[in-house]
């Protein structure tokens, strides 16, 4: 493990994060788990005050575009999803997840772009489909149709929602 690793937070940007399962255990390779996965992103979703962007559950390993919390630190969040999640799903394993996390800021539209798409192409990258729409288990859907989620996904298709609806952008979180 790296030490003395800097993490740029509390700076209003946006965030790439990665996590893996335990020793890179496939862990999230049911849709019990991802399902379990997703409804506590989305509990934490609302509790902390973050906007996700993206995500892909991976057998292994999940990426998520995110904002920074706006009630807790990003480190907090992240530890409160895990461990709600890994509470959850109470597998025989001591450990369901490596301790730490990779986090990149994302400070340009460009590389907002380019973090998306990875996330998107990342289950066909792997082989386990040809094509983005046919994996389940990702925003890319919801970015390609609008399609409902079990987790908000800030995107245009929500930001007409909410504007149909009356709903202020900035009272959302």
């Amino acid at each position: 493990m790296p030490t003395g690793l800097r993490r740029n937070q509390l700076n209003g940007a946006n965030h790439f994060i990665t996590f893996s399962c335990y020793q890179r255990l496939p862990f999230l390779a049911s849709d019990h788990a991802r399902t379990v996965f997703l409804e506590e992103l989305e509990r934490i979703r609302i509790r902390h005050g973050v906007r996700i962007f993206g995500y892909v559950l991976m057998p292994e390993h999940v990426h998520l575009l995110m904002s920074e919390p706006k009630k807790y630190v990003l480190a907090t969040t992240l530890n409160v999803l895990k461990h709600e999640t890994s509470q959850r799903l109470k597998t025989t394993q001591k450990q369901f997840w490596q301790r730490r996390y990779y986090d990149f800021n994302i400070e340009t539209h460009d590389k907002f772009l380019e973090k998306l798409r990875y996330t998107h192409r990342n289950p066909v990258a792997r082989g386990l489909v040809e094509r983005p729409e046919e994996y389940r288990w990702s925003s890319f859907n919801h970015w390609a149709t609008g399609q409902r989620e079990i987790v908000e996904i800030e995107s245009k298709w929500t930001w007409n929602k909410r504007e149909r609806e009356g709903i202020p952008h900035d009272t959302v979180w």
